[in-house]
């Protein structure tokens, strides 16, 4: 009969002898990557300033100076920002008696015709 050994590899072996001194190394540096982070971002901090402007506000203040420095260019009429300026006069009559509701004669007959059908 031929005997056959079991060899025992259950247990440590102490052939990974470097991993618990390289976790700890790993650990250590971290730690001292996380510590200088957080002063750089705290010294970061400090620099800002307590409240910062309205977003509104400041887009006034801006149109007002692009404004003023049109009206002091000589020569140049100064732009409104919510005019078109390729609007035709013809438009702005017809769209000035809707506003104000004047109507034609064809206008009359087709409301008498819807209220006819009510």
């Amino acid at each position: 009969m031929d005997v056959i050994s079991a060899v025992n590899n259950f247990g440590d072996t102490r052939s990974g002898g470097l991993a618990g001194p390289m976790g700890l190394f790993v650990i250590v540096l971290l730690s001292i990557a996380t510590v200088l982070l957080i002063r750089n971002m705290n010294k970061r901090l400090r620099r800002l300033p307590d409240s910062f402007p309205d977003a509104q506000q400041t887009q006034r203040e801006a149109e007002i100076a692009r404004l003023n420095a049109d009206l002091e260019r000589p020569g140049v009429e100064p732009l409104r920002p919510d005019s078109d300026q390729n609007r035709s006069s013809g438009d702005q009559v017809a769209a000035e008696s809707e506003v104000n509701a004047d109507t034609t004669d064809s206008d009359k007959a087709v409301a008498d015709g819807d209220q006819g059908r009510v």
